[in-house]
């Protein structure tokens, strides 16, 4: 790598990591030498910025785009355009596509070239007096350039405001303000680039008005009743996910339709990418059926006006609230519009707020390239039935529960890790969410046979994702013994986590699944027992445990029957022994281990004859597999014609008659 390419990553990163500058993955870097200039590919986070993300041009090539006439339409002039770019790309097998704003970088003669969008900067260029604080803070140090559509037209007016830059000073301007966009800074080195910037923010930062330190303000319970309902009144077949946020910042414009108008339109071109042109605001907010009513009404007004469903909702008193495809982009709409809201703070201090307008608004909207942009940085990965949905996983921190959990992330679905054990739980999430995925994973402490834990954990999901699709009720002890040594106390407790704790989880699951059914009758939702062999066929000197999971499938049929004219389906996946799992070779409370000392295997005197013994019990003489119970999970969500079955996953064990 060559060093300059090194320090161009540096700098991206540095920048792409600090929400004050970069926001949802966008700005722009370059670095040139006197043949190739290498720019950030569309749609690339400069964050998360390597080599394979940069794309490298001929410089030659491009700069015959400056000389050439194009078309007239707006709409052929761009494609001739682009076609003109792709031609310059040195490694067109890549398949990286330079960013639209590759030429704007070329015409700056300065070998790095950083575009980014400051908070405080655009706070300062989206308000009505920018030319004038622009001048009167940085004199002629820095180019303004009146707002301009992007691409082209951009890149023209650009190049003739440079020429005459250079003619009067012999230099190229080192800063370039674009109204309601950003900035652009250009250097021989980054570490002068940092330096400017540094100077930049230090004298905006001055001139406009502080925003009082922003805190964060509490969810409100009764969303649990309207969020799920949103969800489904904003989705299409493939319900996404909502992201909730609520803070002093946000309040200050929630309070009235009349502070709602100063973040009403969007100010730069990336709020247009990723929040899309307008935002819904409802004032009547004091119960969960004042909400939906107000939503219901504005609504079908708000589609036939704009064309789209929104985005973005702000509700008094309660917080501003993103729909989209995926937890990830939902957070990034909610980020930007965040970023809107703080612009437009600084912006009503300096004479007031410079909205784009409709016809400026239309052109971005409808532009092929930022459509491309918004495709590739909002992409939701995989594209199957399960591709982010939401899920809760009990018992999910280790063992059968865990790989369950990881199966399901793997696929791209928002997983809810519930256990007791904190540390293990948090680690693992840490772990599920090291590798870059447009879902989620979260742990939640949680005791299935506390039913106040269980509602807890209901409303803490419906808090961070906004509904929920599966519950996998996986949570449950074992403890071997027979009458004469089992203590009344483990009784309870086994029963309590593995059947109360089941019916606590189909309650509370329930109840959310059951407002998604109301706005979308036709939408399936899940509620899964993973069960045992145990359940459908008695175990010696192991009834607290084959009980308990009797009892789970009697629960199973008859949460089936209540539930289906919900189309909440309830099933029982019931394994064979987990025989490579924990629970059974724990060194020292596995379950080789307990039936050794309890004498359940006659004749047994050391574990590995306990181990021979149950495999010689499978006709497929193995013990059950992670992927055995994962085939059939998927097979009870696909399907839609089956509920109230216990299935068994026991390598021909047990067979139903």
């Amino acid at each position: 790598m060559k060093p300059e390419i090194k320090e161009l990553i540096e700098i991206s990163k540095y920048y792409g990591s600090n929400k004050e500058y970069v926001i949802a993955g966008g700005g722009n870097t370059s670095f040139k030498d006197e043949e190739t200039i290498w720019i950030k590919a569309s749609g690339q986070s400069l964050a998360e910025l390597t080599e394979e993300g940069l794309v490298a041009l001929n410089r030659e090539k491009l700069h015959e785009i400056g000389l050439k006439i194009y078309s007239d339409n707006p709409t052929e002039r761009e494609d001739q355009v682009k076609t003109d770019m792709f031609n310059s790309i040195l490694d067109p097998e890549k398949n990286r596509r330079p960013s639209v704003e590759t030429s704007l970088h070329e015409v700056i003669r300065y070998k790095y070239v950083v575009h980014l969008h400051p908070t405080l900067i655009n706070g300062l260029l989206c308000s009505r007096n920018a030319k004038n604080l622009t001048f009167k803070l940085f004199g002629e140090s820095v180019l303004f350039v009146p707002y301009t559509d992007p691409g082209y037209t951009l890149f023209k007016k650009l190049d003739s405001e440079i020429k005459l830059y250079r003619e009067k000073f012999s230099h190229d301007p080192k800063i370039i303000f674009l109204e309601n966009h950003g900035s652009f800074i250009g250097a021989d080195t980054t570490e002068e680039i940092k330096n400017i910037y540094s100077d930049i923010i230090q004298k905006i930062g001055a001139q406009l008005p502080s925003i009082p330190e922003v805190t964060q303000l509490p969810y409100n319970p009764l969303l649990n009743k309207v969020l799920p309902r949103l969800r489904m009144l904003l989705s299409g077949e493939q319900p996404g996910v909502i992201r909730f946020r609520n803070n002093s910042l946000i309040a200050g414009f929630y309070q009235n339709e009349r502070e709602f108008q100063k973040i009403s339109l969007p100010l730069t071109p990336d709020m247009i990418v990723y929040c899309k042109t307008r935002y819904m605001y409802i004032e009547q907010s004091s119960t969960a059926e004042k909400i939906l009513d107000s939503f219901r009404y504005q609504l079908p007004r708000f589609v036939n006006e704009y064309g789209f469903l929104p985005k973005v909702i702000l509700i008094k008193d309660m917080g501003v609230f993103a729909i989209s495809e995926s937890c990830g982009s939902a957070e990034a709409i909610l980020d930007v519009y965040e970023d809107l809201a703080r612009i437009s703070f600084y912006a009503s201090g300096c004479g007031g707020i410079k909205f784009l307008t409709r016809e400026q608004i239309s052109f971005i909207d409808h532009w092929e390239v930022e459509n491309y942009r918004r495709k590739v940085s909002q992409s939701t990965g995989s594209g199957n039935k399960l591709n982010n949905k939401i899920a809760i996983v009990t018992g999910g921190a280790q063992g059968f529960g865990a790989g369950i959990a990881e199966a399901l992330f793997s696929l791209n679905i928002n997983i809810v890790i519930a256990d007791m054990n904190e540390e293990t739980g948090n680690s693992f999430v840490s772990r599920l969410t090291s590798k870059r995925t447009s879902s989620k994973a979260i742990f939640i402490k949680t005791n299935v046979a506390d039913p106040a834990s269980v509602k807890d954990l209901i409303i803490s999901t419906v808090k961070e994702f906004g509904g929920l699709d599966l519950m996998i009720s996986n949570a449950g002890v074992l403890r071997a013994g027979g009458l004469d040594e089992m203590d009344p106390e483990v009784f309870s407790r086994t029963t309590n986590v593995n059947y109360n704790g089941y019916f606590h989880c189909a309650k509370y699951a329930s109840e959310v699944m059951k407002l998604q059914n109301n706005e979308n009758p036709e939408y399936f939702t899940d509620i899964i027992q993973i069960n045992s062999k145990s359940g459908i066929r008695g175990s010696n000197r192991n009834f607290a445990y084959a009980g308990s999971k009797f009892g789970g499938i009697g629960l199973t049929q008859s949460f089936a029957l209540e539930l289906a004219p919900f189309r909440i389906k309830v099933n029982s996946i019931c394994p064979g022994n987990f025989l490579d799992g924990p629970l059974w070779s724990d060194p020292k409370n596995g379950l080789f281990v307990q039936y050794l000392k309890a004498g359940k295997v006659p004749g047994a005197k050391t574990i590995s004859d306990v181990r021979q013994y149950y495999e010689n019990q499978v006709p497929l003489k193995r013990g059950c597999k992670l992927e055995d119970v994962i085939k059939a999970l998927l097979y009870i969500v696909d399907q839609e014609y089956e509920t109230g079955q216990a299935v068994p996953v026991t390598g021909g064990q047990v067979m139903l008659g």
